[in-house]
């Protein structure tokens, strides 16, 4: 299933990838999500970042087929490489189970900031229930997304 999702922050690229590169910020996501546990890695190499968040979350919410896959609790492994300010290649994985998220994120300036996007896809290789986890899978994906830019928003005004 593919995936696009765009916010937008009051803010250059290089303040977005500044703030993506600081792992309080990470942290203050992980929070956010509710996560049960959860660790964070960010190496700075020449221009570019690599970022591991590897978390465990609740699957409360989840309909009953998919609790079936996933349990009660699910490991997330989140990884971006960044080679600029401005696009991160990422890989969202739950290890053990069939399902993935692959693609890459942008910051583009515009008139009023900066638009963040995540262009990629969901992947879920299971038989028959398979796109319709994709699209559950999507969903959270996003809604963490919305998660971190309201987090995003709040330390960009200095909420820390």
């Amino acid at each position: 299933m593919k995936i696009r999702h765009e916010l937008t922050y009051d803010a250059s690229p290089a303040e977005i990838y500044a703030m993506r590169a600081d792992p309080a910020f990470r942290e203050k996501v992980c929070t956010a999500l509710d996560t049960v546990s959860h660790t964070v890695s960010i190496d700075e190499a020449g221009s570019g970042l690599s970022v591991l968040v590897d978390m465990v979350r609740h699957t409360e919410g989840v309909p009953s087929f998919a609790k079936k896959v996933v349990g009660d609790r699910t490991r997330i492994v989140q990884t971006e490489s960044w080679g600029s300010a401005e696009a991160a290649d990422l890989v969202l994985e739950i290890p053990g189970k069939p399902g993935h998220i692959r693609g890459r994120l942008t910051s583009t300036s515009n008139a009023s900031g900066t638009v963040y996007a995540f262009e990629g896809e969901a992947k879920v290789a299971i038989p028959l229930v398979g796109g319709k986890l994709e699209g559950l899978v999507a969903e959270l994906f996003t809604d963490g997304m919305d998660t971190e830019h309201q987090v995003g928003t709040a330390w960009l005004a200095g909420e820390r």
